[in-house]
């Protein structure tokens, strides 16, 4: 088990807000401390805080509180690693709960990184990052029910995309960050919820399966996840020669930054087309990545001599990367496109029977059957909210699992209602309306 960060016996100094919003690639000072300093400190520990200003489109500024910690975490082999947050709370309250929103990056550079996405003035929409802006709305869903939010960088220092258990670490370590902050102002038992869709739920899902070994201190009560990519494999033959192959190809990029024998594997076996792409790609955002050179034969660049994903090496990557090894010992709320063009509905059963055969998992398990891989974001984020906020409250989840099967979640109207509502607030913030004000 990892140790628990300690909140410091000196309040940690805090840095005023950058005049301009710098990506990671010009910030090392904050986003690559020295080796030396990220050891010394404990998995959650944090290395420096500075206020930051968040804004909608990294133009539109966002009335709350806000900061940015810096802090250490560990990656999958347990090796220290600096990891980078982004804590907010509405102005001036004293949270007794906290939300882990995992924003979905999928992407290859620094300045695609939530940190940098959600500044004012920052380019990364411009660079192509048009997910971190959109989720950033959800999120303020959250703090628009008076909680506190912590936005944690979760693909670390490298840009690990698809990396699920060194997002893990880098998540939980992120929500100790963010109890050991003192301006966050966080009561000591402050319930926390985590949530994430698509390469977001990659890394809430690996999270909520590792926090009994990693973090139990933590007073976890529940996780939502959506678009559920529980087992690469399943995800990557869906994806061979079709849209999302240049998605799934970044995936693959990423998954070499956190695994040295598998960058070794592609590196000797892929053809020189795959590495003149992969040469471009590794320095995009998730628009340019995914719509630059679609329907790729991604297989077919990797000399081997049957399927390459039963290459020991790839099969050890796909199995550490596969949900479902330990039961969370909270309550899951996880929503599903049927249809789902990116992530297939198949994987998911197959994860939720998997904790469900287990007298203790605790699961709440819905499919949309008329919505796709975005418009299930949208229309399971309110009944996914809801949820939350129940768990949040201490209205204990449904024992059990149970399996729903819906035509359309938008039907749901208090799920619906809650949406709008989100849409409404963030919409007034436009005009400086302070988000989670009563």
């Amino acid at each position: 088990m990892a140790a628990a960060g300690n909140a410091e016996a000196d309040p940690i100094p805090v840095q005023p807000a950058p005049a301009i919003a710098v990506p990671p690639e010009l910030d090392s000072a904050f986003y690559r401390p020295a080796p030396d300093v990220i050891a010394s400190k404990a998995p959650g520990e944090i290395i420096t805080a500075r206020q930051v200003n968040v804004a909608n489109f990294g133009v539109i500024p966002v009335n709350v509180d806000a900061w940015q910690l810096s802090y250490r975490s560990n990656n999958s082999r347990d090796e220290p690693i600096a990891a980078v947050t982004t804590v907010l709370k509405p102005r001036g309250s004293a949270p007794d709960k906290l939300v882990s929103m995992q924003i979905a990056e999928d992407s290859l550079a620094g300045y695609c990184a939530p940190s940098y996405a959600v500044q004012q003035w920052s380019l990364s929409a411009l660079g192509g990052q048009v997910v971190v802006p959109a989720e950033f709305a959800i999120t303020q869903g959250a703090l628009a029910q008076g909680w506190a939010v912590s936005i944690p960088d979760h693909q670390g220092p490298n840009e690990a995309y698809a990396a699920g258990p060194l997002g893990a670490r880098i998540t939980l370590d992120g929500i100790r960050a963010a109890k050991n902050f003192d301006p966050m102002r966080l009561a000591a038992d402050t319930r926390i919820g985590m949530y994430g869709y698509s390469g977001g739920a990659i890394v809430t899902g690996h999270a909520a399966e590792l926090k009994q070994s990693y973090a139990p201190e933590l007073n976890i009560v529940g996780a939502a996840e959506g678009g559920v990519p529980a087992d690469l494999g399943v995800t990557l033959n869906v994806a061979n020669g079709q849209a999302t192959s240049g998605l799934i190809f970044a995936a693959v990029l990423g998954l070499t930054r956190e695994y040295p024998d598998f960058a070794r594997f592609v590196n000797e076996r892929m053809d020189p087309f795959g590495q003149t792409l992969a040469a471009v790609k590794n320095n995009l955002c998730l628009q340019y990545t995914a719509a630059l050179l679609p329907f790729l034969n991604l297989k077919g660049m990797l000399h081997t001599a049957g399927d390459p994903l039963q290459e020991p090496v790839v099969a050890d990557v796909l199995d550490k990367t596969r949900m479902g090894k330990v039961v969370p010992d909270m309550p899951m709320y996880i929503w599903q496109g049927n249809p789902d063009e990116v992530i297939p509905v198949g994987q998911v059963n197959t994860l939720v029977d998997t904790y469900c055969r287990n007298p203790e998992a605790n699961v709440q398990y819905t499919r949309e059957h008329l919505g796709e891989h975005v418009v299930t974001e949208i229309s399971g984020g309110g009944p996914a909210m809801l949820w939350m906020k129940d768990r949040l409250d201490g209205v204990p989840a449904q024992p059990g699992c149970s399996t729903t099967d819906a035509g359309s979640l938008f039907l749901n109207p208090q799920g619906t209602a809650l949406l709008f509502n989100t849409f409404g607030e963030v919409f007034a913030s436009f005009f400086g309306k302070p988000l989670g004000a009563k």
